[in-house]
């Protein structure tokens, strides 16, 4: 392994939330951040006005220098990053392929820091994929890149526990804290030369990309498997089911008394009551409790405020059951 001496000369590469927390560790630890990349400005908001990324903002903010390449592949951006001949790049979930020619320019390389414990979840969706699928161990991996989808060599890895409730949106916070202080243990062991690179061997999985569909609760999973995609789909996309043809947000899911008989036989989808944990509702088997909930247009209210809700507009049979979205006519 190459040393050089600190501070390292380092272009970092991130884009969104994840990523600011390494670029600050980087900052904070003295490290010579040369320049940033970040992916360009996108429309937001009702009036799609240009809105930088986090990871520009805090770069603009501290003064670092900060660009947004359309490409990695042109000329331009290769000799951009020859101009401010870095000792290593390091990337936090940038966006972008680097091909080889980044690769191969700094001595130390380009060092990913991914949100799983490789080989396990490789691609763009690492955290919500391993929420949605119940797994209770995650963590990061600061990887040394090659030229394949996140199938470097491991320098580096921190497990990080995944609660039976935690949100994606917790995971990614505790992921950002833990790749902080690994990405810490990567300069030191940098600095002395003792980082020992490991292959990836065992079996993998892929994380592909998040699509908004998923975030549909038919309920008619099992009650585990439902409470994973409410809580793997927080805060984003975004878990959702329909009631009457309206469309309702679910929050903070929780799974309780999963084994009650007078409720195995309830369709899934149906609403059962509030509970302490939520409003109940029965799912393939047993039910699961849902602390929050959003109908369309209105804010949020816990179960036993939108059950009461519903009990002022009572159907013919007494009873409510979430269900897919009406089919449009033709």
């Amino acid at each position: 392994m190459i040393r050089v001496n600190r501070p390292f000369r380092i272009v970092f590469m991130g884009t969104p939330e994840f990523a600011v927390s390494a670029l600050r560790t980087l900052a904070e630890d003295g490290q010579d951040v040369v320049l940033v990349l970040t992916q360009p400005d996108k429309p937001k908001g009702r009036g799609y006005a240009l809105q930088p990324s986090p990871v520009k903002q805090y770069a603009a903010e501290h003064g670092i220098p900060v660009e947004t390449p359309a490409t990695l592949r042109s000329e331009e951006s290769l000799e951009l990053l020859r101009n401010v001949k870095p000792d290593l790049i390091v990337v936090a979930a940038y966006g972008k392929i680097l091909p080889k020619a980044v690769l191969d320019l700094p001595p130390l390389g380009c060092v990913n820091l991914h949100a799983s414990l490789l080989p396990a979840w490789r691609g763009a969706a690492p955290i919500q994929r391993a929420v949605l699928n119940g797994d209770t161990i995650g963590g990061i991996t600061v990887m040394q890149m090659d030229e394949g989808l996140d199938t470097g060599d491991m320098l580096l890895r921190r497990e990080v526990l995944i609660g039976p409730d935690m949100t994606s949106g917790e995971y990614h916070d505790a992921l950002a804290e833990a790749a902080s202080g690994a990405l810490l243990d990567y300069l030191r062991q940098a600095e002395t030369g003792t980082l020992v690179r490991t292959p990836q061997e065992g079996g993998t999985s892929y994380a592909a990309k998040i699509e908004k569909e998923e975030g549909f609760v038919s309920f008619e999973e099992s009650s585990a498997h439902t409470h994973d995609r409410i809580r793997g789909c927080d805060p984003s996309p975004g878990a959702y089911a329909f009631l009457n043809g309206k469309r309702v947000r679910l929050f903070a899911s929780r799974l309780t008394d999963e084994g009650r008989s007078e409720e195995q036989f309830a369709l899934p989808g149906t609403i059962l009551g509030p509970g302490p944990d939520g409003l109940r509702v029965a799912c393939g088997n047993g039910f699961v409790s849902i602390g929050q909930l959003q109908p369309e247009g209105k804010g949020r209210s816990d179960g036993t405020g939108f059950f009461n809700g519903l009990r002022n507009r009572p159907t013919p049979d007494g009873g409510w059951r979430f269900s897919k979205p009406a089919e449009p006519t033709v």
